[in-house]
């Protein structure tokens, strides 16, 4: 694409506002500027799209946005008059021009007689995965950039069954994003007059009501959470975002009565202004959530992000500080409860499964397997677990009890198909109120799962590969990993070899291959023989390689070896 013509498009276009135009003219004497913005579209793909705000093609912004959408509606044109009468949910978090964004969408689902079912202001993601399924639409609408900082924006899509969109259907609407022209290829109907028209309808406090009656159903012991309920506290924070009303809903429904929220970080605000990013996997965040929880002497921190779908965790050891719990351990420490109180309840099915990601921790297959559950790896991405449920409880194979990422996303029940922070955040308050109810903490908890299942530990390097060149350098890396593999990392003999994209499995030592079920997704995989698994992948959403090193040893020292030594072969990647 010539990305100058495409600048002077855009500035010819007559659609730009004053503000724009003046935007785009304060560029004019930097082509670097210009073609970071104008090199080409925002790539959309089953994450929909992400970027920063800004005019131009290759950015967040209202023209990208109706254009997307305009795409999106003619394939669910292409599905026929009653997928157009099934209509579109959307939804938007709290990021600046998110409401906006959400209404741009509405008014060319509109213009294209599609029915709209909008909320009307910010909910958690988790909702509008319910609310596709509830209203038996065909498909949804995300604004949101889920936790990246306040620069970015994105369009996450869904289909009918409350996931975001399997791969054909992404693809499908690139295709056609082809054929439009930003400017003139895009119908659109005027916000009010679709309202008036009946094209348009506002959601409300009867969805919240509709969803929460389903996140109240997944609780399992409220008899125990009220034999500690005056004794037990935690803090809660939202990050500005998302989560500031349904999980302190959720949290009291369980019957918390000392739930203390970050009264700063509970203010609705997009510009995340008391964090640099509004990351629960990242602990700075939470700084001041843990001088309230010092000044109450709380021993449990719960976080959500901006659009509330993942949620982190912090606990207080023994000596008095407060320690992150990555995404591998929530998930192992939940699953692990779970398993537990609904076999205590009476909730636990006869074939029940957990779903994990092939980068999250093995220690969750242990666990599962100790207790007579089920555990299947997807590829990273709730869209693929929520596959992986329908097909096997379509078969009757088993019951999908729990499903979880390593990147702080656990999805739970039903009712939705999507990473669940509302209905999480409650589980892991149950969780640890029950460990406060037995004199322990989620600290004194996790110590007794590793002596239990044995030792694990994971860290995932993000091998950053920004600019222009930056997907040519990604490309070339994967390339190099598989034409040329590494016969051993950091001194230790690679076992097996997989390679996800298409299916392979290479015996190292008798070189002997086989395919595996799982296949079509660009990702390495190395298993060493010391069982430590190392696996890479490049980012769906940011301009990096995810390098993700998963190992086991006889004690948390010797994992914490094991860390250091393949981290180094991890940063020779990039040299």
């Amino acid at each position: 694409m010539d990305f100058m013509k495409e600048y002077e498009k855009w500035l010819g276009s007559g659609a730009l506002s004053e503000a724009e135009t003046e935007e785009l003219q304060s560029i004019a004497g930097n082509p670097k500027e210009i073609e970071s913005r104008f090199y080409g579209p925002l790539e959309f793909g089953t994450a929909g799209l992400r970027g920063t705000m800004a005019v131009g093609l290759h950015n967040m912004n209202i023209y990208v946005i109706r254009w997307a959408t305009q795409g999106f509606a003619n394939v669910i044109a292409a599905e026929g008059e009653d997928a157009k009468r099934r209509g579109v949910a959307i939804c938007m978090d709290c990021r600046l021009h998110s409401m906006e964004f959400a209404r741009a969408a509405a008014e060319v689902c509109a213009g294209n007689h599609i029915h709209v079912r909008i909320f009307e202001s910010l909910r958690p993601t988790p909702e509008l995965s319910f609310a596709v399924r509830e209203y038996r639409c065909q498909a949804g609408i995300n604004v949101t950039a889920s936790h990246n900082p306040k620069e970015y924006n994105g369009y996450k899509v869904y289909w009918e069954d409350g996931a975001q969109l399997p791969p054909h259907h992404a693809d499908a609407i690139a295709r056609e994003l082809e054929k439009i022209d930003i400017f003139t290829g895009v119908r659109r109907m005027d916000y009010d007059e679709a309202v008036s028209a009946g094209l348009i309808e506002v959601l409300g406090e009867e969805t919240d009501q509709k969803f929460m009656a389903n996140v109240t159903s997944m609780i399992n012991d409220r008899e125990t959470v009220a034999k500690v309920a005056d004794t037990f506290k935690m803090v809660y924070t939202p990050f500005h975002g998302c989560g500031y009303k349904l999980v302190p809903e959720a949290l009291k429904a369980l019957g918390i009565k000392h739930l203390l929220c970050e009264p700063r970080q509970m203010v609705i605000d997009g510009s995340f202004p008391t964090v640099v990013s509004p990351n629960p996997e990242n602990p700075e965040g939470f700084y001041l959530a843990i001088d309230l929880a010092r000044e109450n002497d709380v021993d449990f921190i719960l976080g959500t992000d901006p659009d509330s779908d993942r949620v982190g965790i912090m606990i207080r050891d023994r000596g008095g500080e407060y320690r992150p719990v990555t995404g591998n351990q929530t998930g192992v420490l939940l699953l692990d409860y779970l398993i537990g109180a609904m076999r205590r309840s009476g909730k636990l099915p006869e074939h029940p499964v957990a779903l994990k990601t092939i980068v999250t921790t093995e220690m969750a297959r242990k666990v599962a397997e100790s207790n007579g559950v089920a555990c299947y790896d997807t590829f990273t991405g709730f869209k693929f677990m929520a596959e992986k449920k329908g097909q096997l409880e379509s078969s009757g194979q088993g019951k999908v009890i729990f499903s979880y990422e390593e990147s702080y996303g656990y999805m739970l029940g039903d009712y939705v198909r999507d990473k669940d922070a509302v209905t999480a955040s409650m589980l892991l308050t149950e969780m640890a109120a029950w460990y406060a109810a037995q004199g322990m903490t989620l600290f004194d908890a996790l110590e007794a799962l590793y002596k239990k299942y044995g030792y694990y530990a994971e860290k995932t390097h993000n091998l950053v590969m920004p600019g222009l060149d930056g997907l040519t350098r990604m490309a070339a890396l994967m390339k190099r990993l598989r034409e040329a593999p590494p016969e051993e990392i950091s001194g230790v003999r690679v076992a097996v070899r997989k390679d996800y994209a298409d299916g392979t499995v290479t015996d190292c030592a008798s070189g002997a291959k086989s395919t595996m079920e799982l296949s079509g997704s660009n990702v390495l995989r190395f298993e060493l023989t010391d069982g430590t698994t190392i696996l890479v992948r490049p980012s769906g959403t940011e301009p990096k390689i995810k390098v993700y090193i998963l190992t086991q040893g006889a004690d948390a020292e010797d994992c914490a070896a094991n860390l250091e030594r393949y981290g180094r072969w991890v940063a020779s990647l990039q040299d």
